[in-house]
């Protein structure tokens, strides 16, 4: 299993450093004796994955779907529609998202179902109440839980390479997750072969003749490494007006930042390279997916997704040549005054931060003519 020492060593100095930081014995305990026990652990896991479950030599990823796209662009709810269609589509849950080897997750299926079969579901019971304590007063923002599909680029974690670490410690300017496409060849791979490792035992620990179907914001700037690692591969892009998704996202990351008794002087330059990736996570996925014309893609606009989330959805099974089954139809269906009348209670604004309509105006002029959203500099 790929562990990135380089990235391990970045994050170990940076915490050192912040002699002041009351969490930093905390966070060193953490980085210093449990990161290197868990990896071991992992590793071990990932090598008897191949011992035990012999399929795994043969498991293909067939045309995998990825959805990339800005983060509060509705890549979330286009991710959690498609995912509805378990008969298609195979997806990580959180929780699995812990445990990157096929025999970790075997194993923990195996105790829930004792826990619920045999002992009525203590555990299970204790780990809702956990859920919801955890991730409940956050659901208007973004909806969390252990068992709701999510980003796969958190199962990376056992790589080291997770934005995590940079949600707990405020150092978006000292480790980057988002430049794949830019970093050296060797660098890339190794990351990509280890991504690629952990959507094979996805599938297979989900039946083996699922599409991988992936969400994740941060992978807008590895969509040319994605189409190298899987050439088959089907390209989904949300866009939604960066005016409002933009400080959204930076209003998101500051929630949690404040939650952890971080103050603005502690996460500014983080907030400002999160601003600059930003810009580039509308730009990149444009400018690699038009040197790659061959690869099925689409562009999906936030309104529509909105309030047409049926249409929506098919528009995507079209653009990939795939068939809607009756029955996610019913549900597509079903779900559509639900979605139309989603709301959010989460406030924010672009006066909170060292940005302005005009500049995203003009750096991102071309998709202001593209979806014709209105202009205050007009």
């Amino acid at each position: 299993m790929y562990f990135d020492i380089e990235y391990y060593w970045r994050v170990l100095r940076h915490v050192w450093s912040l002699k002041v930081w009351r969490g930093r014995r905390r966070m060193l305990f953490r980085l210093v004796f449990l990161v290197p026990l868990i990896t071991l652990i992992h590793g071990l896991c990932f090598v008897l994955d191949y011992l035990f479950f012999p399929r795994l030599w043969r498991q293909k990823i067939r045309q995998p779907v990825f959805v990339v796209g800005h983060a509060r662009s509705g890549s979330t709810l286009i991710h959690r529609l498609l995912a509805a269609d378990g008969e298609t589509f195979s997806y990580f849950l959180y929780w699995e998202t812990f445990f990157p080897s096929l025999l970790q997750k075997k194993i923990i299926r195996g105790l829930g179902w004792v826990d619920q079969h045999v002992f009525g579901g203590p555990i299970k019971k204790r780990l809702m109440a956990w859920d919801e304590k955890t991730f409940g007063k956050y659901r208007h923002i973004h909806d969390m839980s252990l068992w709701n599909s999510e980003e796969d680029q958190f199962v990376m974690r056992g790589a080291f390479l997770t934005q995590q670490w940079a949600l707990d410690v405020p150092m978006m300017d000292v480790i980057d997750l988002f430049h794949v496409d830019e970093m050296p060849v060797k660098k890339r791979r190794r990351w990509l072969r280890h991504y690629r490792e952990c959507v094979k035992r996805q599938l297979l620990l989900n039946g083996g003749s699922g599409i991988h179907l992936s969400k994740n914001p941060v992978m807008s700037g590895w969509v040319e490494s994605l189409i190298e690692t899987f050439p088959d591969a089907r390209i989904a892009v949300v866009v939604r007006d960066p005016r409002e998704c933009i400080p959204s996202v930076l209003k998101l990351v500051e929630v949690s930042w404040r939650a952890k008794g971080w103050r603005r002087e502690d996460y500014d330059a983080s907030l400002r390279a999160l601003t600059e990736v930003s810009f580039e996570t509308f730009q990149h996925p444009r400018q690699v997916l038009a040197r790659h014309p061959n690869t099925p893609q689409i562009v999906l606009d936030y309104r529509q997704l909105t309030r047409q989330p049926r249409s929506t959805v098919l528009q995507v099974y079209e653009a990939f040549n795939m068939t809607v089954s009756p029955e996610f139809d019913r549900y597509l269906l079903a779900q559509e005054d639900k979605e139309r009348s989603h709301s959010t209670r989460f406030a924010y604004s672009i006066d909170d931060y060292e940005l302005s309509p005009e500049r995203i105006e003009k750096e991102l002029a071309v998709f202001f003519d593209d979806f014709a959203w209105p202009q205050a500099t007009q």
